[in-house]
């Protein structure tokens, strides 16, 4: 009984590794699978300054359908990224401030290095949107990559107050008694 049951397990393992053997053999070939490891950490100081001196950077998600991994990549405007056989360039990247229905756009070119090919192909160049990903994403055999935010150093707008004062004069607070002239001649009232 116990040779039957080892007979049967032998059966079964040859059974799921017999159809899968051409692919086992083609990966062979080839070399081992690129890893979709990130080698470096991208910050924002690696970006390529905008023509103000603003450094962007667009954070990705990106898929690796085959290990089922996704992980979150940050692309300096400007700085070639690296993922799989992907190499990602964002070219500029933009959120929307906090008080506007939330948006984030990226201008992005992603191009495959596909193994013992040669050349990279462009698979990609565009506007990817986080609002709706399913729009414009990378959809590849292999990868999925789509915008999540953006990161930048540019300063944060004037708060509301501030803003108005610069518009108005005569928004600040009331004049005291011992004030000068108002604008147009007249005396503060006592």
């Amino acid at each position: 009984m116990m040779q039957v049951a080892a007979k049967i397990k032998l059966v079964l393992a040859a059974a799921l590794v017999v159809p899968f053997s051409p692919a086992i053999a083609q990966l062979e070939d080839f070399g081992q699978v690129p890893e979709t490891n990130v080698t470096r950490e991208y910050t924002l100081s690696d970006a390529v300054p905008d023509e103000n001196g603003i450094h962007r950077m667009a954070i990705l998600r990106a898929l690796d359908k085959v290990t089922g991994r996704a992980i979150n990549l940050n692309a300096p405007a400007g700085v070639p990224v690296d993922f799989g056989t992907l190499t990602i360039t964002a070219r500029y990247c933009y959120t929307v401030p906090p008080e506007e229905p939330p948006e984030t756009s990226a201008f992005i070119q992603i191009d495959d290095r596909e193994r013992n090919v040669g050349e990279p192909t462009r698979i990609f160049s565009g506007w990817m949107f986080a609002s709706s990903p399913a729009i414009n994403a990378l959809e590849h055999g292999v990868y999925d990559v789509w915008v999540i935010t953006c990161n930048t150093d540019a300063p944060p707008p004037p708060e509301p107050s501030e803003a108005l004062s610069e518009l108005d004069p005569f928004a600040t607070e009331a004049p005291g008694p011992d004030a000068g002239p108002l604008p147009g001649g007249e005396a503060p009232n006592e």
